[in-house]
């Protein structure tokens, strides 16, 4: 590897330990109906985000809870102390398509229809507002 690549590498390095996040990838859904679930609760507090989810009817919702509670986490942990009411914001919340299965299913007349089982990826950002 050059040097150029590894001063750019470090420096990401080092960017990412002021950031506090939390990834769930290869979630068996499709990204378009986490989608609906992420725009809920982009840019909110964490505390009403995370009631917003818990009474959620969605069933994506309990995914987007269980990164949320671990981006709580790293901040906590990052920062030896803990969140404090209206401290913590979400900064990014974001979905990304995974990998897609690809399977056939029987149809009429001998022919087969594809199926596509879709999953996506899962990424959310917090930190304090300044």
């Amino acid at each position: 590897m050059g040097a150029r690549k590894r001063l750019a590498a470090a420096a990401r390095k080092e960017a990412r330990k002021t950031q506090y996040f939390a990834k769930l990838r290869n979630v068996p859904s499709s990204p378009r109906k986490m989608r609906y679930v992420v725009d809920l609760v982009r840019g909110m507090e964490v505390n009403r985000a995370l009631g917003t989810l818990r009474f959620s009817k969605k069933a994506a919702s309990a995914d987007v809870e269980k990164v949320l509670r671990s981006a709580i986490a790293n901040w906590e942990q990052k920062n030896d102390r803990k969140a404090e009411d209206g401290e913590l914001f979400i900064t990014k919340i974001f979905v990304d398509e995974g990998v897609t299965l690809k399977r056939m299913r029987p149809a009429p007349q001998g022919r087969g229809y594809r199926i596509r089982k879709r999953s996506n990826h899962v990424t959310i950002f917090v930190d304090t507002k300044n």
